[in-house]
This record gives structure tokens, C-alpha cells and sequence, in this order.
């Protein structure tokens, strides 16, 4: 039996809901597809404003992947500390921060050249 392998859109769609769903902040999705070195098609980028919140975010995500399309990420690193998680879902990056993390960091910045949509939070 081979695994069902959902389409990239379907995948960003439900990783999209999950972060909602535990209103997760400031959601930014970059198109990389153009760019030659990126090692993937989109970074998904949002923030929650605890740990607590970092978590849940993730677990969201995760469950939601799971329950829709029978997926899970290759990897996941950072759950331990709830600073910056990262999923990687191979097409797709998740990066979930905690406020002050992301903006030391800005992932944004550093791949300039990405197409960024923001995705408005809806509460």
C-alpha cells in the first residue's frame, strides 16, 4: 500500500487552519519556487506569544495534517525549548516563533527574493 501523497496546496491549506485554529499570529507564507537555492517550495512563518502557545501551535498543525491527509512532517526540531519550532513537511517549511525570536531572527529578511503573502488573522 503506498502512502497518499497530497498536493503541496492542500498541504499549506491545512497547515494554514492549524495555525488558526489556536490563533496563531502574523502568518506569512514565502513562495520560494523561484528561487534556485531553496530547499523547498514555501516557508510558512507565524508566532505565537508564549511557549505554551509555540506548542499548540505545532500540535495543531500536526493533528490537523494528520487527520486531513495523512501526513506528518519528515521532521520536527525545537519543541523542547518553544522558542522556534520547525516542521518540515519536505514541499513546506513551518517555522512557529515566539515574538521576540522571530523578529531577532527575521526569516522574512533573509529570503527577500521569496513572494510573501500575509495571511490576515480572522479573530
Amino acid at each position: 500500500m503506498t502512502k497518499k501523497v497530497a498536493s503541496t496546496d492542500v498541504l499549506l491549506t491545512c497547515i494554514i487552519k492549524g495555525i488558526e485554529e489556536v490563533k496563531g499570529n502574523d502568518i506569512e507564507i514565502l513562495d520560494l519556487r523561484d528561487i534556485d537555492t531553496a530547499v523547498c517550495d514555501y516557508f510558512v512563518v507565524c508566532n505565537g506569544s508564549s511557549n505554551t502557545q509555540v506548542n499548540a501551535i505545532t500540535n495543531s498543525v500536526q493533528k490537523l495534517v494528520s487527520k486531513e491527509i495523512k501526513d506528518k512532517p519528515w521532521h520536527v526540531e525545537g519543541t523542547d525549548n518553544a522558542e522556534w519550532v520547525l516542521m518540515d513537511y519536505v514541499s513546506i517549511v513551518v517555522h512557529v516563533f515566539q515574538k521576540e525570536i522571530r523578529d531577532y531572527y527575521n526569516i522574512e529578511g533573509l529570503w527577500g527574493d521569496a513572494k510573501i503573502t500575509s495571511i490576515q488573522n480572522k479573530y
